[in-house]
């Protein structure tokens, strides 16, 4: 075998889910193939400083902190107190949220042509911003929930009794680009809906206000490119204590949710869910892998929630979950992901990018 390809692991992150990251990081970390690859942890603080870590750790500050050679024929990372030099072959990003899964650490790898493990600057970007992307999927013909849209600036005119009207009640308020349910809110009333406002934009300057679906919660994971593949959707079953599916919900609370895997549908939904999450995957431009969320209605239609293009890794997480009960180990899962990202890299760069004319 000839020499393992050197893998930067990024978590943490300027985000506000910045602590669920390191648990998806820590996953990776334990998981991935040392005889196939070098993983490199590269810690992030949440003022967006970087530090070469010897394992996933809250203490991010601790590590050794890093600068980065600004070159493409040759970029480097170093360690400012050794000035150790640290190069990687590919990069893999496990920051969710802000600053992570909204194009920004993408762009900055493939400003440097370093290959990234999951979807690139555009497919991320439009996938994050949950206003953009339903545009997408209704231009596809994609069904999404019925929604508004709103900035901070617009604060002022954003009337509840026109939302009942359009949405029904109760709804949903969310940040216009975040994850892991932070910020969001459903309202029933208009006292809730003015202190569901200002939880909403401390988060966020964008909000999207989204009917809110009786229905079983249903979720399908992707993977590959051309041919990417889905699996059998699973389900998640909130205890009635929750409203909905919470940040306590999913990551504080063991007893607020349980994982159905596969979930419990007929062949019709389950292809139904297959071929809609494999049209969003495609409709958002993604790549490499991704998880599909959908509401399965009460008289059998389904609707298409969101898209996580870096979704958990986490001992709870549906995307790892779900290829495991399809026979593909973390491991495997892990080394799939990273062959791909090279794949991708290859044939992306195979293209010209210098054209030459009169004008040399």
């Amino acid at each position: 075998m000839g020499d393992k390809t050197r893998v930067g692991i990024l978590f943490g992150g300027r985000s506000v889910e910045h602590s669920i990251s390191l648990r998806s990081a820590e996953n990776i970390s334990q998981f991935i193939d040392r005889d196939k690859f070098d993983p490199t942890l590269i810690g992030i603080d949440l003022n967006g400083n970087w530090f070469l870590m010897d394992e996933v750790s809250k203490h991010i500050a601790q590590g050794q902190p890093l600068n980065f050679k600004l070159s493409t024929s040759n970029p480097t990372l170093i360690n400012s107190k050794t000035g150790q030099l640290i190069q990687i072959d590919v990069g893999f990003p496990v920051l969710h949220g802000t600053n992570g899964e909204d194009g920004s650490i993408q762009g900055f790898l493939k400003t440097f042509d370093i290959p990234c493990v999951g979807t690139g600057v555009l497919g991320s970007s439009i996938s994050m911003n949950k206003k953009v992307s339903k545009k997408l999927l209704e231009n596809e013909g994609i069904p999404v929930a019925k929604y508004q849209c709103y900035t901070s600036n617009q604060k002022i005119e954003i009337n509840y009794l026109h939302l009942v009207d359009t949405l029904g009640s109760p709804f949903i308020v969310k940040p216009e680009s975040l994850g892991s349910s932070v910020g969001i809110s459903k309202v029933k009333s208009e006292s809730e809906f003015t202190e569901a406002l200002e939880e909403c934009f401390r988060f966020d300057s964008g909000m999207i206000i989204e009917e809110f679906i009786v229905g079983r919660e249903l979720e399908c994971s992707i993977l590959g490119n051309d041919k990417a593949k889905a699996t059998r959707p699973g389900e998640i079953k909130v205890n009635k204590s929750y409203d909905f599916y919470t940040f306590d919900a999913k990551y504080v609370d063991p007893e607020a949710a349980e994982l159905s895997i596969p979930a419990d549908v007929d062949e019709k939904i389950q292809n139904l869910v297959k071929d809609l999450s494999l049209k969003s995957f495609k409709a958002l431009c993604c790549e490499d892998y991704a998880r599909v969320d959908l509401f399965l209605r009460e008289n059998g239609d389904v609707v298409v929630n969101e898209i996580n293009t870096i979704p958990g890794f986490t001992n709870s997480s549906m995307f790892p979950k779900l290829w495991e009960n399809e026979g593909t180990s973390y491991s495997n899962l892990i080394t799939t992901l990273i062959i791909l990202a090279k794949e991708r890299f290859q044939n992306q760069n195979a293209v010209i990018k210098r054209y030459e004319s009169s004008l040399d």
